[in-house]
């Protein structure tokens, strides 16, 4: 019952992630995404897009893995991609938030989960190269898909999504030509800037 009791704890507190909003829109702009709606978004576009991965992936870790890996940012809260100042601190609030959060499971799903949030983080696997695909793309498609709204409210750059997006190539060549063409339709709309 204690190990039952720890996880009936842990599914409560990962419920204050739907309260963790993030920058970007839905597709039909009615308002913002938060964080349990965008991880379930990247947990089927992992399904979904396999076949694009540069190299094989096991699902078996990249979909617990998109699942999770935003649950620090109940106590962290959500950086936006572009916020310089935030990402000064974001490493530290993340573990930290990451130490208290997982630990709330037992040992060995604290254990497990710990280490798909650090291999995600550490962007070196080609899971984790995977989801970053997933991560970085799904709030492009967005932003394309409700008409730019995010970018042309923070006057986001293109040479800001694309340092963002540096290794997104490694991860899935295919998508990233895809999401550079939707940036070069947005510079083209004016709601990315070009420079």
């Amino acid at each position: 019952m204690e190990r039952l009791e720890k996880q009936m704890q842990f599914i409560i507190e990962v419920d204050k992630v739907k309260n963790i909003f993030r920058q970007t829109y839905l597709a039909d702009g009615n308002r913002k995404e938060n964080d349990a709606e965008h991880s379930w978004h990247l947990a089927l576009m992992a399904v979904l897009l396999k076949e694009y991965s540069n190299e094989e992936v096991s699902l078996e870790k990249v979909v617990p893995m998109v699942l999770i890996h935003d649950l620090v940012e109940i106590d962290a809260g959500d950086t936006y991609a572009y916020d310089e100042a935030g990402a000064a601190t974001k490493e530290i609030r993340e573990r930290k938030a990451a130490e208290r959060i997982f630990g709330l499971l037992p040992e060995d799903q604290k254990s497990r989960f710990r280490q798909l949030w650090e291999e995600f983080e550490a962007y070196e696997t080609p899971e984790a190269k995977f989801a970053h695909v997933l991560d970085n793309c799904q709030p492009l498609l967005l932003n394309d898909a409700s008409g730019g709204r995010s970018w042309a409210e923070h006057g986001v750059k293109k040479s800001q999504i694309y340092k963002r997006n540096q290794h997104t190539s490694e991860g899935s060549g295919e998508i990233w030509e895809y999401m550079k063409k939707l940036v070069d339709k947005h510079i083209r709309l004016g709601n990315v800037i070009d420079e």
